[in-house]
């Protein structure tokens, strides 16, 4: 088996989630969860098939999104992995969406960090073994980081 680090950088102002399904119909399927959860949401989806045509296929509302999103998918070139590049939207936005949609068999990641994936080859495949989302942490929270968190939520309107 062979491995390989495929290193993903994400654009500024755009978030990434990674994960894997089962079905051609994931392409529109995501796509369809998406543009019903969010109304002007900017987003690209890409799907890689594992048999079949074993095409990569794509979705979404914005060209470039669209772009970046099978950029991704050629990158990593893992059977049934979906890439979705978000822009004006945090994954926390969309992600039960996602998940809902019946054929997605899980989430690897939802970022906006740089990530990389280990990605295995073995025989006539690729998958992926798992996900580097950012940097370890530097220690632990004191209460003045607490207190900026708690602020920083109520910001921007996602606690009260």
């Amino acid at each position: 088996m062979k491995t390989e680090e495929v290193p993903l950088e994400i654009p500024e102002g755009c978030q990434l989630i990674l994960g894997q399904a089962h079905f051609v119909k994931t392409a529109e399927d995501l796509y369809e969860a998406l543009a019903t959860s969010m109304p002007g949401l900017k987003f690209g989806v890409a799907f890689c098939e594992a048999s079949g045509k074993t095409l990569v296929r794509s979705e979404g509302s914005d060209p470039g999104m669209i772009a970046k999103a099978q950029e991704f998918a050629m990158k990593l070139r893992a059977g049934h992995s979906f890439v979705v590049i978000l822009s004006g939207a945090f994954p926390i936005n969309v992600l039960n969406r996602i998940k809902g949609v019946e054929e997605v068999v899980g989430v690897y990641c939802a970022t906006a960090n740089p990530v990389t994936v280990v990605v295995a080859e073995a025989g006539s495949g690729r998958g992926i073994l798992g996900v580097i989302d950012g940097v370890p942490p530097k220690g632990l929270e004191s209460e003045a980081d607490r207190q900026e968190r708690r602020e920083f939520l109520r910001r921007i309107g996602y606690k009260r």
